[in-house]
């Protein structure tokens, strides 16, 4: 006779002392950017960053938190918050400390930028270094036929750059030979040179609720890269509120 036995929970568990250990913080002195896992970030403050706002979780040391204001970088700015809702809306984190940011446990990449620039999705930015600067985008040949439009924003510089993801992100290059269409929802960043254009395949059935779901497409043309994730995110909506 066959006996088999089932266990109900095959977690392990851990002594409050292991687990203490087990989770604590991972200190790299010398880094500015440090995972303290694939979806914390840690950052070494010793004058200022940007952050997406409340991404802040915890923190330590004499730090202060202010909210980027409407004209902060000049008027052209602004009028680009405005018209996108304040597509990406970002702190300024101040001081000298160990800030703690994550963004509802999404995984989390740090790149870092040399005299270079990305494009990143709104949604996906999670902090920058000071060094780094920003623009907001429209892109012209998209916005008229996705709601409240295609925003990104353009870091440009020298340093560091947190984007995040849902899941591991997957890097596709792209060819003048070999163009690549991506969801809008699911893309997370794109080399700078690279202005994507919007692909319809809009057909009756689709009209008709019977398609593939799949009506619009962003169009990568040229000699770059575009990041996706495994997830259709919402998008970024502009607020409209008065």
């Amino acid at each position: 006779m066959v006996r088999y036995t089932f266990f109900m929970d095959a977690t392990p568990s851990y002594s409050l002392n292991d687990f203490v250990t087990e989770t604590s913080e991972r200190d790299n002195p010398g880094h500015d950017f440090e995972l303290e896992s694939t979806k914390m970030l840690e950052i070494n403050l010793n004058g200022r960053v940007w952050t997406k706002l409340g991404s802040m979780i915890a923190y330590r040391g004499s730090v202060k938190f202010i909210r980027e204001g409407m004209l902060e970088g000049g008027i052209g700015k602004a009028f680009m918050k405005a018209l996108s809702g304040e597509v990406t809306p970002l702190t300024k984190v101040e001081g000298t400390g160990k800030v703690y940011v994550a963004d509802a446990g999404k995984d989390i990449s740090v790149l870092r930028l040399e005299n270079t620039s990305i494009n990143v999705s709104g949604n996906d930015l999670l902090a920058f270094q000071d060094s780094v600067k920003y623009s907001v985008t429209m892109h012209k040949k998209v916005s008229g036929m996705l709601s409240g439009g295609l925003f990104s924003v353009r870091l440009e510089g020298s340093g560091l750059v947190a984007i995040t993801t849902h899941g591991r992100p997957l890097t596709l290059r792209v060819t003048p030979q070999d163009p690549v269409m991506t969801d809008p929802n699911s893309t997370v960043a794109w080399s700078a040179n690279l202005s994507p254009e919007l692909k319809t395949d809009i057909t009756m059935k689709a009209l008709l609720g019977r398609g593939g779901g799949e009506t619009f497409q962003m169009m990568f043309q040229g000699d770059g890269f575009v990041v996706v994730q495994p997830f259709e995110e919402s998008p970024v909506v502009a607020n409209t509120s008065s």
